[in-house]
C-alpha cells in the first residue's frame, strides 16, 4: 500500500490543489483515467476554441460583402488544423505529465480508481491511501436512451476531436452550448449540419430572445429543429439514420447523415470511483454533494468543479480550487478552529463561442423578473454604435439588468461580435463592493470602439417596461 498526505481525483482544476499541496511539502497522489489536464485542456475549452476561431474567420470572410469587400476562401487544411489543435493540447498535457514524473513525492496514476474503504483506493492493481482527499473528477457525455444507438457509430465531444476528414454531413443531437459550438465549426468548414434539440429552444439557460437570435442566424446555414426528441437510430446505406419525434405534435421525422454527434448534456463521473465506499453522499443524479465550504459528508474529503454538477466552467473550478486549498490547509493546521471560506456565485460568467457569440454574467432577464426586485433594464444594439456601423451592422445587442433600489448590477447578456470580451467590463463591476452600475456611466469609453455598445446599454437603464435604446445615432 502507498500512503500519501493527499489524494486528488481529477487532473484538471484538481491539479491546482495538488500543486499547492506539493509545494508546501505534502506527498500527493493524483489519479485520472485519462491524460493529464482534464476536460478543459484535452476535450473542452481549449481544443474547441482553436477550431471555432477558424470558423469565426470563415464567417467573417463570408460576410465581408456587408462592408463592400469581395473575398473568398480557398479551403481549410483540416488535417493541419487538427494536428495543430492536438499539438497544443496533447503536447501541453505531455509536458505537464513529464514534469510531474520527475517530482519526488508527487505521483500520477493514470487509470480509473475505485474506493475500497475509507480514504483508500485501488488503481491499476495498486492500493493507495491518504489522510485527505480532494475530488475534482469532472463529468462525461450523457448518452440518451435512444433505441438502437448502441448499434451505430456516433461521436461525442471527445471523439469528434479525433476525426481525420471533414464529414460531408452531420446530425447533432442536443441544443446546448457544446452542440451549437460544434454546429458553428462544422457548418463553417463545409459540413451539412442538422441540429436536433430536445428543448423548446436552443440554449435553454439563456433568455428567449437570445435563443431566437442564435437560432435565426444558425438557420441561415444549417437545419435547426427544436422541441424534437430523437427516439431511434440505425445505420443503413453507409449513413447514420435517426428518427425524431416532435414533443408537441407527436409527428416523427427521419434524418440521415454521414456522422452522428451526441451532445445531449453531461453526467457525473462519481459512479466510476465508488464514492459510497468512503462515506461520500451523492444526489439523485449522482453528483457529489458538499456544504458551502466544499466539504463532503466525509470530513476528510472535499469536492469541487464539474463533479458537483453546477456552474460547470473551468473558470469556476479554478476559483473553487483555491478556496478548497485554503479550507483544506486551515482544517489540517487548526482542525477545531479552522477558518473556512465559501464562494459567491452572484456573478458567474459564461460564454458560447457560436456565431453570433454569446456571453452572460449573473442573472438573465427572466431570472431577474422572477427575483421580486424592482428592475432597471438597458439594451443597445451593435448598430447603435459607430463601430457597429463600421462593421456592417452585425446582428446583436447588449443588455444590462440592475436593481432599481440599490443600483446593483444583477446581470448582463451580450450577443454578437466579441461578446465574451465585452462582458468583462460588467463582470468587473459586479465584483466591486457595491456592485454598482454608476462607474460605467462615469467612465470614459473610447470612441469609436465596440465597448460603446455596453456603455449605451448602461446609459439606457430604465424601469422595466419602459426600457429604451439610448440613442439611434451612432455618433
Amino acid at each position: 500500500m502507498h500512503k500519501y498526505d493527499l489524494l486528488v481525483i481529477g487532473s484538471g482544476a484538481g491539479a491546482n490543489v495538488a500543486a499547492n499541496a506539493y509545494e508546501t511539502g505534502m506527498t500527493v497522489a493524483l489519479v485520472d483515467n485519462e491524460r493529464f489536464g482534464g476536460t478543459c485542456l484535452l476535450r473542452g475549452c481549449i481544443p474547441t476554441k482553436i477550431l471555432t476561431r477558424v470558423a469565426d474567420l470563415i464567417m467573417e470572410v463570408k460576410g465581408a460583402g456587408r462592408v463592400d469587400l469581395k473575398a473568398r476562401i480557398d479551403g481549410v487544411d483540416f488535417a493541419s488544423l487538427m494536428d495543430r489543435m492536438r499539438a497544443e493540447t496533447v503536447g501541453e498535457s505531455e509536458k505537464i505529465e513529464e514534469s510531474v514524473a520527475h517530482a519526488s513525492g508527487y505521483d500520477f496514476y493514470r487509470g480509473t480508481g475505485e474506493f475500497v474503504s475509507d480514504l483508500t483506493m485501488t488503481v491499476n492493481g495498486e492500493t493507495i491511501k491518504a489522510d485527505h482527499v480532494v475530488i475534482a473528477s469532472g463529468a462525461r457525455p450523457y448518452i440518451p436512451p435512444i433505441d438502437g444507438l448502441d448499434a451505430v457509430e456516433y461521436l461525442t465531444n471527445k471523439t469528434v476531436l479525433e476525426i481525420k476528414e471533414i464529414p460531408k454531413s452531420m446530425i447533432i443531437v442536443g441544443g446546448g452550448y457544446i452542440a451549437v459550438e460544434f454546429a458553428h465549426f462544422f457548418s463553417a468548414i463545409g459540413t451539412d449540419v442538422t441540429i436536433l434539440g430536445r428543448n423548446v429552444r436552443l440554449l435553454k439557460e439563456e433568455d428567449s430572445d437570445v435563443s431566437a437570435l442564435l437560432q435565426a442566424e444558425l438557420s441561415k446555414r444549417m437545419k435547426v429543429y427544436t422541441n424534437c426528441e430523437v427516439v431511434s437510430a440505425r445505420e443503413s446505406g453507409g449513413l447514420e439514420r435517426v428518427t425524431a419525434r416532435n414533443r408537441s405534435s407527436g409527428e416523427e421525422l427521419t434524418f440521415a447523415a454521414e456522422t452522428l454527434l451526441i451532445a445531449a448534456g453531461r453526467i457525473s463521473n462519481a459512479d466510476l470511483f465508488k464514492p459510497e465506499k468512503t462515506g461520500i453522499k451523492t444526489d439523485a443524479q449522482g453528483w457529489i454533494t458538499v456544504d458551502e465550504y466544499f466539504r463532503t459528508s466525509n470530513r476528510h474529503i472535499w469536492a469541487f468543479g464539474d463533479a458537483l454538477g453546477q456552474h460547470m466552467f473551468r473558470h469556476v473550478a479554478n476559483d473553487q480550487s483555491q478556496i478548497v486549498w485554503l479550507n483544506l490547509r486551515s482544517s489540517m493546521e487548526t482542525p477545531k478552529k479552522a477558518k473556512l471560506y465559501s464562494m459567491s456565485y452572484h456573478a458567474v460568467p459564461r460564454a458560447i463561442f457560436s456565431w453570433p457569440q454569446i456571453a452572460t454574467v449573473g442573472m438573465t432577464l427572466a431570472e431577474a423578473r422572477n427575483s421580486g426586485r424592482h428592475l432597471l433594464v438597458g439594451t443597445a444594439d451593435y448598430s447603435d454604435t459607430a463601430k457597429g456601423v463600421a462593421m456592417g451592422r452585425p446582428p446583436g445587442f447588449a443588455r444590462i439588468v440592475a436593481d432599481a433600489d440599490s443600483q446593483e448590477i444583477l446581470g448582463a447578456t451580450i450577443v454578437g461580435p466579441e461578446a465574451p470580451t465585452l462582458v468583462q467590463e460588467v463582470i468587473d463591476l459586479m465584483y466591486t463592493p457595491g456592485r454598482s452600475y454608476v462607474p460605467a456611466l462615469q467612465a470614459m469609453h473610447i470612441h469609436p470602439a465596440l465597448p460603446e455598445v455596453v456603455q449605451r446599454a448602461f446609459a439606457g437603464l430604465a424601469p422595466i417596461g419602459h426600457e429604451h435604446h439610448h440613442s439611434n445615432h451612432p455618433h
